[in-house]
């Protein structure tokens, strides 16, 4: 088993090296890295055999969740590497085999600003209540983000923060707020059950990783109507995407009442994209949809639909529409044209905004 430990962790220090996000660990491969959006081969490292991967994940995790891994087929865990860096880990069985996959979590929590995220964000930090969304497909930085607004909270007021994660991934250095962070199957049994709990702890702020049922919204869009400030992630694409989302999550004859509650609680809704730079690394592009009259009305009335035009005419309240947000970048040589096609809902109007 140590010599397997000592596999990984020579895997992770060169994912901490190389300035990896993710390390990819299957049978029949060599160990891969994705740097720069790219998945790279760790050629100079052997082919891994169905042995080797199945000892490597039984090496990050204890006796008893291995036979719950084994149990259930998959499992996902934080897991802590020498004071270096926390990794995101998911095990997983795959053809009969067992593969893992590790998200770097890097130790320092950027900034709003390090982020590029825009601006208004710190007035959503500022929210005394309210519910506030960080949405994109998987792996765009939704939880980066939101530890971004956590850490402002933490910097800037006096307030008791509860996170209930799946599993924890940036670890807050207490400044002036008391931070506790609930893990999902070590902590608390499930995301409803923390949000249950949650209030009986006296929480101002609230921040779920991941909403993943009806049972789940609905606690957190009660909390952010009870004088709550509640952050959270759902993986959708825009903002009008999401409202629909979380709305068709609910049977027919509650939709009615979540609409009325979204509407009256929403603050807004971030959508991020990271895309490969030209000058490398990966940079930012947003779509970003803040909460007016228009855009309450429109929740309320079942119009989300119009919910595009509405960020699209709103630049003045600070919206910004993932197009002008891409077509910016584009124009300011930072990424190609054929990434902003890539990562745009719609080219069309894209290309239109490239000839101006």
């Amino acid at each position: 088993m140590d010599n397997y430990r000592k596999q990984l962790e020579e895997i992770l220090d060169l994912a901490i090296e190389k300035k990896a996000t993710d390390v990819h660990i299957s049978p029949g491969l060599h160990p891969i890295l994705r740097i720069d959006g790219q998945l790279t081969p760790l050629t100079k490292k052997a082919i891994l055999s169905s042995q080797d991967t199945q000892e490597i994940a039984f090496s990050v995790i204890s006796e008893e969740r291995r036979e719950q891994f084994l149990s259930q087929r998959d499992m996902d865990l934080s897991f802590t590497y020498r004071e270096k860096a926390r990794f995101r880990i998911n095990l997983y069985h795959q053809l009969s085999q067992i593969s893992l996959a590790a998200r770097l979590i890097p130790t320092k929590i950027r900034t709003i600003e390090e982020l590029s995220l825009p601006p208004i964000c710190h007035q959503f930090a500022k929210s005394p209540q309210g519910f506030f969304l960080v949405v994109g497909p998987s792996g765009q930085g939704k939880t980066t983000a939101l530890a971004a607004l956590i850490n402002e909270i933490n910097h800037t007021r006096h307030d008791h923060v509860i996170t209930i994660e799946d599993p924890v991934e940036y670890l807050f250095k207490q400044d002036k707020c008391i931070i506790d962070q609930r893990e999902v199957g070590e902590d608390v049994q499930d995301f409803h059950r923390g949000l249950r709990e949650v209030f009986r702890q006296d929480p101002d702020v609230i921040m779920i990783g991941e909403m993943r049922d009806p049972e789940t919204i609905s606690s957190a869009v009660t909390a952010a109507e009870t004088g709550h400030l509640v952050l959270t992630t759902l993986h959708t694409n825009t903002a009008a995407q999401t409202i629909d989302r979380i709305i068709d999550s609910f049977p027919p004859y509650q939709q009615g009442q979540i609409r009325m509650q979204l509407a009256a609680t929403i603050l807004g809704i971030l959508s991020r994209r990271l895309i490969p730079c030209l000058k490398g690394g990966v940079i930012n592009a947003v779509e970003l949809m803040v909460t007016n009259s228009a855009v309450r009305n429109l929740i309320r009335e079942g119009k989300t639909h119009q919910i595009d035009m509405v960020i699209e005419t709103s630049s003045e309240e600070e919206m910004i529409s993932l197009n002008r947000s891409l077509a910016a970048l584009v124009k300011q040589g930072l990424i190609s044209v054929e990434n902003a096609e890539l990562h745009s809902i719609n080219v069309s109007e894209l290309r239109m905004l490239l000839k101006k």
